[in-house]
Formats: C-alpha cells, sequence, structure tokens
C-alpha cells in the first residue's frame, strides 16, 4: 500500500510513526499523530489496501476512557469502537481514526464533573452547560488531515452523528454513504442516547 509520507502543509498534524497492532479481532497497521499546536496525540488504525482511496469503510471514534478501557454502561462508545473494528476487520478494508477528544472535548475530569450532575438530574446536555462548558468541543477537521495521510478521499462512514458527515463533507471528503452504527444500548444510557438524538440531532436509525 503507498501512502503520502507527508500531512499537507497547513495541517496543525504531525506524522509521527507506524506500527503493526494485533488484535483479537485481526492485525492493523496503527499510525500515530501530534497536533503541533497543543501536543494531543491521536492515532488511526487501518485494514487492507487504502491506495484508490474511494468509498472506504470508516469510523471517527472519539476517545472515552470510561466506555473503551473501563466498559462503561454510561454511553456506547466501548461497543461501536469494538464493532467499528470487527466491521472493518470483515470487509477487509478501512480505517478506524481515533480521536484524543474525551467527553465531546471537554476532557476527562471534567467529563467526571458532569457525570455527577447527571447522577443529580441533568442530562448530558445540561450537565454540559451548567459547567460553563461548550455542549460538544471537538474537532473533527482533525480526521480530515489523517484520511489525507492516509490517502482516503471518500468514505462509507459508520455513525449516528450527523455533524460528522457534514463536517467532513465541507472539509472536501466525500461521505458517499452512512452507515448507522446502533450498539451498546443498556437501560443505563438509555436517557443519554435519546438526548442525543432530541438535542443534539443524531440519526435513530
Amino acid at each position: 500500500m503507498t501512502l503520502n509520507t507527508d500531512i499537507q502543509s497547513d495541517s496543525p498534524l504531525r506524522f509521527v510513526a507506524q506500527c503493526r497492532l494485533p488484535t483479537q479481532w485481526g492485525e492493523f497497521t496503527m499510525y500515530g499523530f501530534e497536533d503541533t499546536r497543543t501536543g494531543q496525540e491521536h492515532a488511526a488504525l487501518s485494514v487492507g489496501d487504502l491506495a484508490q482511496g474511494q468509498d472506504v469503510l470508516t469510523r471517527i471514534h472519539s476517545e472515552c476512557l470510561t466506555g473503551d478501557a473501563l466498559f462503561s454502561k454510561r454511553c456506547d462508545c466501548g461497543p461501536q469502537l469494538k464493532a467499528a473494528m470487527q466491521a472493518v476487520q470483515k470487509a477487509g478494508r478501512g480505517v478506524i481514526v481515533y480521536l484524543r477528544q474525551e467527553g465531546r472535548g471537554i476532557g476527562l475530569l471534567n467529563k467526571i464533573r458532569a457525570y455527577k450532575l447527571q447522577d443529580q438530574g441533568l442530562d448530558t446536555v445540561e450537565a454540559n452547560l451548567a459547567l460553563g462548558l461548550p455542549i460538544d468541543a471537538r474537532d473533527f477537521v482533525l480526521a480530515k488531515y489523517i484520511l489525507d495521510h492516509l490517502g482516503v478521499k471518500s468514505l462509507h462512514l459508520m455513525t449516528n452523528n450527523p455533524q460528522k458527515v457534514d463536517t467532513l463533507n465541507k472539509a472536501g471528503i466525500v461521505v458517499t454513504e452512512r452507515i448507522p452504527l446502533h450498539v451498546g444500548e443498556n437501560a443505563e444510557n438509555e436517557h443519554y442516547l435519546q438526548t442525543k438524538m432530541h438535542k443534539l440531532g443524531h440519526f435513530s436509525d
């Protein structure tokens, strides 16, 4: 597979290194990137030949320590990541962009503070606002620079979030198909998922 050796000159991201990543679902190639403005680190996992760059099965996943690593049932993040990894391996070609934007960009400690307010009855949107924080502070344009590095031009995007679709289309990455990713739903996160649909406009199908 032939990849671009450099991220475009206007990118805030710097490609650092790549390696082999064997997992229980199969082997990925893992790429590491650094945001030169903040020092924040991001990653991508790829499978198969991306050289053509067209209609690549893709997931843009925001870091969720509680869901991805600690198996929290308060969200659907961990099951979504697992499902995306399995789907890419099954397809034999695809990318997972892993952005280190914990808690929709507010960080782990603020996420814990927001969870405490949710325990007291606020929903995820109300909790962020009560802390004086943005509802969603993530920057999905970062994914565009990573996809550029990998030579990806158009996507079959696994997401329920319309903001990801809109941001990528405006940035010049064509989303030719949106693939719903409804997994990990349970009694603990039912209200959270309903809030995302009704207040954040997430797709229900």
